[in-house]
């Protein structure tokens, strides 16, 4: 039996996400867009609520394409509205095509959102050494950075909190705990 994180549950989902994706480094912008949009729904609810609809929202939100929801017409807002498969909140539908056009923008002035938020941590993962969950961080002073940052620029949905478990979940920071099968010793 494999020793996982505090917070993995039996759920199978659960075990595939934390073995297959959590932590790992992620530098492609699409990737980090969809989840830039799960962490922001995510806010104030379990990430297995989002984990469960996550193949809902990637019908809903046209594969989390930014492309296509940056001009989203009102029209798909409401329809969405309306979409039991996802988390129908007003407020983070809405700031899911705003920040898909500011998105757009990061990667217009610095060549990719990638090479925007990787700057952050100059490029590299931060692996940290904890031992168990009393010390895993909400946020950090670079999760406030990048938060007051995004927020500086219009984005919605991203405090610190958020933030900082967008930054586990594309391994910008890798908080797999020592006594994990996944932490890795640099």
């Amino acid at each position: 039996m494999k020793n996982r994180c505090f917070w993995v549950t039996d759920s199978e989902l659960y075990k595939n996400y934390h073995d297959d994706e959590w932590g790992v480094p992620v530098y492609d912008d699409e990737t980090l867009f969809e989840f830039l949009i799960l962490e922001t729904f995510q806010a104030g609810l379990s990430w297995i609520t989002i984990l469960n609809k996550r193949e809902n929202f990637r019908k809903a939100f046209d594969n989390f394409d930014y492309k296509k929801i940056a001009k989203y017409p009102e029209s798909k807002y409401e329809s969405l509205l309306q979409d039991a498969g996802i988390i129908r909140n007003k407020l983070k539908i809405r700031s899911a095509i705003t920040n898909a056009q500011l998105f757009i923008e990061i990667q217009k002035e610095f060549g990719s959102f990638s090479k925007f938020i990787w700057s952050y941590v100059n490029n590299q993962p931060i692996i940290n050494k904890f031992r168990s969950r009393d010390e895993v961080p909400a946020t950090s002073k670079i999760s406030d950075i990048i938060s007051k940052d995004l927020k500086k620029r219009g984005f919605k949905f991203v405090g610190s909190t958020v933030m900082y478990a967008f930054m586990q979940a594309v391994g910008m920071v890798n908080d797999h705990t020592i006594n994990c099968f996944k932490y890795i010793e640099e």
